[in-house]
C-alpha cells in the first residue's frame, strides 16, 4: 500500500528557512512523480512545486521561485522542499502528493494519487 510522509514544518520567523520531506513507501512503480502543495486557513490547497524524479524536472509557483527548492533522493524514495527567506503568507499545512503526472498539469491536485497528511509551517513576523 502506498504511503507518503511528510515531516520538517515547524515554527520559524520571517526571513528564516526550513526543510521539509517526503518519504514514500509501497509504490510498486518507481517513476511517480511528486508535488509540494499548501493549504492555509479558509483558502484552497494551492501547488507549490513539483518534481519529475526520473529525469529531475522541476517547476515552482511564481510566490516561491527562487525561494523555494525541491530535490529528491531516489534510493531513499524521499523528496525534500528547501524553503529559504520565508514569509508570513507562506504559513499553511504542506502536503506532498504522488502521481504519474504530464509536466503542463503538475499544478493540479486532481492529478495526483496519493496524498500524505501534512505538515504545519508557521512563519511569525
Amino acid at each position: 500500500e502506498e504511503h507518503l510522509v511528510e515531516s520538517g514544518g515547524g515554527l520559524v520567523q520571517a526571513g528564516g528557512s526550513l526543510s521539509l520531506s517526503c518519504k514514500a513507501s509501497g509504490f510498486t512503480s518507481d517513476d511517480y512523480d511528486i508535488g509540494w502543495f499548501r493549504q492555509a486557513p479558509g483558502k484552497e490547497r494551492e501547488a507549490v512545486s513539483w518534481i519529475n524524479r526520473s529525469d529531475r524536472s522541476t517547476d515552482y509557483a511564481d510566490s516561491v521561485k527562487g525561494r523555494f527548492t525541491i530535490s529528491s533522493d531516489n534510493a531513499q524514495q524521499t523528496v525534500y522542499l528547501r524553503m529559504n527567506s520565508l514569509k508570513p503568507e507562506d504559513t499553511a499545512v504542506y502536503y506532498c502528493a504522488a502521481g504519474w503526472i504530464y509536466a503542463s498539469k503538475w499544478h493540479l491536485r486532481e492529478e495526483y494519487d496519493f496524498w500524505g497528511q501534512g505538515t504545519q509551517v508557521t512563519v511569525s513576523s
